[in-house]
């Protein structure tokens, strides 16, 4: 498994292209798999998620957990990055490219659409994906555990209020449905799981063998998910490349600025590397499952909004990974 590894941002394109090409070849197959969703959460990618997510959930060491409280830098920076920097950049950047960069390739009405589809992913902090990027990383399991629940609970608060305050409405709701069964599928669920798992392979060596063992699985799971994503939006690939690349350009530049920022704070408070990985990254990718929805009640199925939501999905993955090569290359810029 060790070349899949290696040469995983290949992987991930290849599986880009076949995504698209399925996608284009079979669009029927790929819309019977979209249609099995429940609150907007997609139970085929669900499940492939959780595969990905179950590896590390076994590592959690609870006696780890209480520890956390000893060491809230890191998990200030996330709060900080999350709820404080990523919304009002992602509003500003939507504003800078789309009524004035773009202004004159796209009409105000979708300009409108697209900054609050992009407004709506950057108050959605990821939940789920964070757990596949800290264990790339090898980013401190208990860690992180405690960073997804905390920022979860602060969600419940804050996404209506500060996506109301940047879209200028109002009765923005927040889905109760897709925040609850996301947090179950993805947090709950493989906790458990991996609390039970740690109880059957009580010796340590029989833990690391059983989770070496997951591992191909886990990288599997990533790369079916990049087929399923990429396979559910060909058609809209093919019938709207200029509005998915103007698009993407201002989140492109938001995850990676964003990450920087991050970067640069977790440097200077002299985080240690398995703390600051998972905060690096937590803040850089999007609960899109959440953005989608409330994109969809907000403005409708067809809309810009909903489709920028979209656009999200598709850039995180390989933005996310080219960050998580960044982070390991540069493991040696933070105290062990």
């Amino acid at each position: 498994m060790g070349l899949f590894e290696r040469w995983l941002s290949i992987w991930v394109a290849a599986c880009i292209a076949a995504g698209v090409g399925l996608g284009l070849l079979a669009p029927r197959a790929f819309e019977a798999v979209a249609a099995l969703e429940f609150a907007h959460v997609n139970l085929v990618v669900a499940v492939l998620i959780w595969v990905m997510i179950y590896p590390m959930m076994i590592q959690i060491d609870f006696a780890a957990v209480r520890d956390v409280g000893r060491r809230p830098k890191g998990l200030v920076l996330t709060l900080v990055i999350n709820w404080l920097v990523k919304p009002f950049t992602m509003a500003a950047l939507g504003v800078l490219f789309f009524r004035y960069l773009f202004a004159p390739w796209v009409d105000p009405q979708s300009a409108t659409e697209y900054i609050a589809g992009m407004i709506l992913l950057g108050v959605a902090p990821c939940t789920a994906m964070v757990f596949v990027w800290s264990q790339l990383t090898k980013g401190d399991p208990a860690y992180t555990l405690v960073q997804v629940s905390v920022n979860d609970l602060v969600m419940v608060f804050a996404f209506a209020p500060i996506a109301a305050f940047l879209l200028g409405v109002t009765d923005v709701a927040v889905p109760w449905e897709t925040l609850l069964l996301s947090t179950v599928l993805y947090v709950v669920l493989p906790l458990v799981a991996g609390v039970l798992t740690r109880r059957m392979l009580r010796d340590g060596a029989a833990l690391t063998r059983f989770v070496a063992r997951l591992k191909p699985a886990s990288i599997v799971g990533l790369l079916a998910t990049v087929v399923l994503l990429f396979g559910f939006q060909a058609e809209t690939i093919r019938a709207q490349p200029l509005v998915i690349g103007l698009i993407a350009i201002p989140l492109i530049i938001q995850t990676y600025g964003i990450f920087a920022i991050a970067f640069i704070a977790a440097r200077r408070m002299k985080l240690s590397y398995g703390v600051a990985a998972p905060a690096c990254l937590i803040g850089t990718s999007n609960f899109f499952e959440l953005a989608v929805a409330v994109a969809i009640s907000l403005f409708g199925l067809h809309s810009g909004a909903a489709l920028a939501t979209v656009v999200g999905v598709l850039v995180e993955v390989p933005v996310m990974l080219s960050l998580v090569a960044f982070t390991n290359r540069n493991r040696h810029r933070f105290p062990a």
